[in-house]
């Protein structure tokens, strides 16, 4: 039975590579990047300005739009995890609006955990100069707190983040999506280390091979602008435009910046594929985290036999 259990979650990891099937998550999620992007640069735009007020804006606007396109990202293809009729982009953006506020209540509620965990090692370490038993208790809380802080940071790389939203996208409420985390973080933590490294590799595996097929596409289409076309245009400028760079980290990173209108326009075209490119292995990572979440909800029902 427990064999039989493992391959099917497995089996229901791995059918995560058919969410660019999505047509509706791979709209939103493509239409948050490009939008996030552009207020973002508008963002830089206002530094650079001079205008940190605007700037600011701009930003808290960029982060406002990433957080609520991801959820609605997320809905959709939770609706596809579940094999249920994947919802309008319209009215999983009108749920994201009502229901994203619970995903942020239950990254509070993790964050005032964690922050009384370090209140405590604080405290501890506060003590370790006393002098009668500073020695002993600092030999003492250089372990624990090696492993407190360790296992924190765990699980929240790999159970608190990935879980949270998909519970949320399946109608959890706050109280019970805390509850859940806290019994696969003491029951199912193996199970759900296991399976978030498959998503993990997945999700490796589709940006290798969308980087492949960037760079590659990128320095053939630069020597046939070149060379076949004569077009001025510096390659390492669309490949920077390619990996995402914009026009702030250019000089950074020792690539010129575009002058002529030919290379601006490299840079606008790169920019697009540098958001495509983003998009596949998002979305194979959301789909990802909702078949984990429902594979660890199936193993917490009760067995009917």
């Amino acid at each position: 039975m427990s064999q039989s259990l493992t391959l099917q979650a497995l089996n229901r990891v791995l059918s995560s590579l058919d969410a660019a099937r999505n047509g509706p998550a791979l709209y939103a999620l493509l239409s948050t990047l490009c939008l996030t992007g552009l207020l973002l640069a508008s963002a830089e735009a206002a530094l650079a300005r001079q205008e940190s007020g605007w700037g600011m804006a701009w930003a808290a606007l960029a982060l406002l739009v990433a957080f609520y396109g991801v959820n609605t990202t997320g809905l959709l293809l939770m609706d596809q995890s579940q094999g249920r009729p994947v919802r309008d982009v319209r009215d999983a953006l009108r749920d994201a609006l009502g229901l994203a506020h619970r995903v942020l209540l239950c990254v509070l509620a993790v964050l005032i955990l964690l922050g009384l965990l370090v209140a405590g090692l604080a405290g501890l370490l506060w003590a370790a100069r006393l002098p009668a038993i500073g020695q002993a208790l600092f030999t003492l809380t250089v372990p624990v707190g090696v492993l407190l802080l360790g296992m924190a940071a765990l699980l929240v790389a790999l159970l608190v983040g990935p879980l949270t939203g998909p519970a949320i996208w399946s109608g959890q409420g706050v109280r019970d999506t805390l509850a859940l985390l806290r019994r696969q973080a003491r029951e199912r933590l193996p199970e759900a280390l296991v399976l978030m490294a498959a998503v993990l590799l997945l999700t490796a595996l589709a940006s290798a091979a969308v980087s492949f097929v960037v760079l590659t596409g990128g320095r053939v289409l630069a020597l046939l602008a070149i060379w076949g076309a004569d077009i001025d245009l510096q390659p390492q400028q669309l490949m920077a435009a390619l990996l995402g760079y914009g026009l702030r980290s250019l000089g950074a990173s020792g690539v010129p910046l575009p002058e002529s209108p030919m290379s601006q326009a490299a840079m606008a075209g790169g920019g697009v594929v540098a958001a495509l490119a983003l998009v596949l292995p998002g979305l194979v990572y959301l789909r990802g985290c909702c078949a984990v979440y429902l594979v660890l909800r199936d193993l917490q029902a009760p067995d009917p036999s």
